[in-house]
């Protein structure tokens, strides 16, 4: 066993126990004899019973609430688990359920995991880094917890997205669970109902924002940088208002990047391979409307216009077939209210003046004056993408792209069934959370879930193997392409656009490749061969087995 721990120390080690499966001779040698029942398991035995008791739960939150307890008491169980029953176990690991989880965090707290960053603390940063419970560690994922998935300002409570992602980078990219941080930044909450809560367990305190907002995120930033340098920093979570000048200011300083923004621009890239080639139409030819403009959406829109200028547009002609449609209708160059990143993607107002609108254009005015081929939701607002809408759109696009990407489910554009109902059977569909399948002509056709889980697991096993020190657009670029490269959709356009979770875990290993390579063409990385990176990602890679 490596380290010194013996007796109850170790046998409540997570990270190193192996609960009942100690045999005779190790519970001796480490001092446990007498502290086991009897009889000696297996980890496949410890497995099975797992999963039989987590069968038994019927409610999704009771289920993640006995997976994160198991998590707690033996980790190498809790990824073989997942493991063993990857589709069943991801709704419940991550999303939908995660959200209900955030939501209800002082509620069913349990026990600590990751690191609480509190704002009062701000002068004490150093102190609370190095209480992390690992010295070592490759990856951390961090949140403030002001905008979680499209259930808004969480607090404290974002904490169970760091936690839930770290899971998904060990489970499908293989990264140690013991080199894994999560931290939520405790900068306080503008939820009115946490703050009255006499359960809430953060700092009850209106956010803190503006320039000491940012001060505080440079001094963490700096003290991460001093303490964990070579770490991969993933940002997850934080409003959009924050989230693109926080990437913008740290990417070029240390190995760093925003899921939100570059994960999801490249899940959705991916997606978008398979379903343009089952369209019979590339993405250069496509008119694509982007209802949502926050982060994300803009995120991905960049991924799409450099796509399309991949293709042999001009930024000028790929930038006139993107439309982007927010709260208050089309994004259009007379409009005063554009960030830097919307403006760029807003349609010359002269362009729509023909269309004789009494007000800003909204998306069912752009779908009936455009041949709109792709439409991509990432508003968090639930039914959106209208029967009136849908119907338009199909009438011009032998196969409509639908992709309603809001999560969690509530939040969702669109359901797949009626997107297929609607189109006749015709769309090809992705969504953001899980959802099942659709049944046409007596055939169940599995939905493709977008979710970044394909993307940030191979970029961390990816930077890690390769000894990355940024992370570019150009690596995201690759790591879209090789994901697309495993659409099922390229040899039959009837099966899903994306992977099943079952074959994930394997094609993480081939994204990170890919990523891997492009690392070290950008000068990012050492100089290695395809081949000696190969090895280093299977060298690097953790699995759920009992070791020693």
């Amino acid at each position: 066993m490596p380290g010194k721990k013996t007796g109850q120390a170790l046998l409540f080690d997570a990270l190193r126990t192996k609960g009942t499966a100690f045999t005779h001779d190790e519970r001796r040698e480490f001092g446990l004899l007498g502290l086991l029942p009897t009889a000696e398991k297996t980890l496949d035995q410890q497995a099975e019973h797992c999963w039989h008791e987590f069968c038994r739960r019927r409610e999704d939150i009771d289920k993640h609430i006995y997976l994160r307890s198991l998590q707690d008491r033996n980790e190498t169980l809790f990824y073989r688990v997942l493991s063993d029953h990857i589709a069943d176990t991801m709704p419940i690991v991550y999303t939908p359920t995660v959200g209900d989880a955030c939501q209800r965090f002082s509620e069913i707290y349990q026990r600590p995991r990751g690191l609480f960053v509190s704002y009062p603390d701000r002068q004490r940063l150093r102190e609370v880094l190095r209480n992390r419970p690992s010295r070592d560690v490759d990856v951390i994922v961090v949140t403030d917890g002001q905008r979680i998935l499209g259930l808004g300002d969480q607090g404290i409570g974002g904490m169970g997205i760091p936690v839930g992602k770290l899971s998904l980078y060990t489970l499908i990219g293989g990264i140690d669970p013991a080199r894994t941080l999560p931290i939520v930044l405790d900068v306080g909450t503008d939820n009115a109902e946490l703050l009255e809560d006499p359960q809430y367990l953060g700092w009850r305190h209106r956010r803190i924002d503006g320039d000491e907002y940012y001060a505080f995120i440079d001094e963490f930033v700096g003290t991460v940088k001093d303490e964990l340098p070579d770490v991969l920093l993933q940002w997850e979570d934080f409003a959009t208002a924050h989230a693109l000048p926080i990437l913008q200011r740290y990417r070029d300083e240390l190995l760093t990047f925003n899921d939100d923004i570059q994960g999801t621009a490249a899940v959705t890239l991916g997606a978008l391979h398979g379903a343009a080639k089952a369209a019979g139409r590339p993405l250069s030819q496509q008119q694509v409307v982007m209802l949502g403009a926050g982060s994300a959406g803009i995120g991905v829109l960049e991924m799409v216009h450099r796509q399309m200028v991949s293709e042999g547009l001009t930024p000028q002609q790929a930038a006139a077939q993107i439309w982007v449609v927010d709260i208050k209708g089309l994004l259009t160059d007379d409009r005063t209210d554009l960030t830097p990143g919307q403006l760029g993607f807003a349609q010359p107002a002269a362009r729509v003046a023909g269309w004789e609108l009494s007000g800003p254009a909204q998306l069912a005015d752009v779908v009936h004056h455009v041949e709109v081929g792709v439409l991509i939701g990432l508003s968090t607002a639930a039914g959106a993408f209208t029967e009136q809408i849908v119907r338009e759109m199909a009438a011009k696009a032998a196969r409509p792209i639908i992709f309603p990407l809001s999560n969690p489910t509530s939040r969702a554009e669109a359901h797949p069934a009626e997107l297929d109902e609607w189109t006749q059977g015709r769309a090809l569909i992705a969504t953001g959370s899980p959802f099942a399948a659709v049944r046409r002509d007596g055939v169940e056709r599995a939905i493709a879930q977008c979710n970044n889980a394909y993307i940030f697991p191979a970029m961390g096993l990816a930077v890690t193997a390769a000894q990355a020190t940024r992370v570019t657009d150009e690596m995201m670029r690759a790591a879209a392409a090789a994901l697309g490269d495993a659409s099922p959709a390229l040899t039959d356009a009837d099966r899903p656009l994306l992977p099943t979770w079952s074959d994930v875990p394997e094609i993480a290993g081939r994204i990170a490749q890919a990523v891997a390579v492009q690392a070290v063409t950008d000068g990012v990385a050492p100089h290695r061969s395809p081949a000696e990176l190969s090895a280093r990602i299977a060298e690097v890679r953790w699995t759920p087995e009992y070791r020693g």
